[in-house]
């Protein structure tokens, strides 16, 4: 029997009726069989700043970490701030790969992202992909899933209701659980 794999979904984007946090919601639903994501919010994080770390980490911090820590992987869906990932998605990678013990190195990362624009996400994530080098995320490379023209692929209510972005977003998550599985010497599928 395959271990089940406990995915922690992290949107870059604060605001609540935003298509990356819809976007995460709808990958709880496409979930592969035998995985399960929990939604960290990343609203309480305080900017990061040594002075504060020199204090002991904050409570909110604490909780990221220990999240990512308990987690077999992450999935990271990310807005497109001027061509690069938004402050608070940046912030709490900054807090999460501080030493000692980061909780990010070797961790399995799945990537994403919802935008109105025609390019969807393409250079938040390629800059996101940058960072993971630096910190040893182990990105998921295929499929590279942007959704573009997000308000015409969500309903009023959230609801991802494209379908070709529904099946990209399970193979993309399905891809991650074979990636998870692999760096855990277990069969993929």
């Amino acid at each position: 029997m395959t271990k089940p794999i406990h995915v922690l979904g992290i949107a870059g984007s604060l605001r609540k009726a935003s298509y990356n946090r819809a976007l995460l919601r709808a990958a709880q639903e496409l979930a592969s069989e035998g995985m399960t994501i929990e939604i960290f919010d990343l609203l309480p994080i305080p900017m990061f700043n040594e002075d504060v770390e020199r204090e002991g980490m904050p409570e909110p911090v604490a909780r990221l970490r220990e999240s990512i820590a308990a987690a077999d992987a992450l999935l990271i869906v990310t807005p497109e701030y001027n061509k690069s990932i938004p402050a608070p998605l940046k912030n709490a990678l900054d807090w999460a790969s501080r030493s000692p013990n980061s909780p990010l190195n070797g961790k399995p990362v799945a990537i994403t992202g919802a935008s109105p624009g025609i390019m969807g996400t393409a250079w938040s994530q390629h800059h996101l992909r940058q960072v993971c080098v630096n910190v040893n995320l182990l990105p998921v490379n295929k499929p590279e899933v942007f959704v573009s023209r997000a308000h015409e692929k969500f309903d009023s209510e959230g609801s991802l209701t494209d379908e070709m972005t529904r099946k990209l977003l399970a193979e993309l998550l399905a891809s991650l659980a074979n990636w998870t599985k692999r760096l855990r010497g277990e069969q993929a599928e």
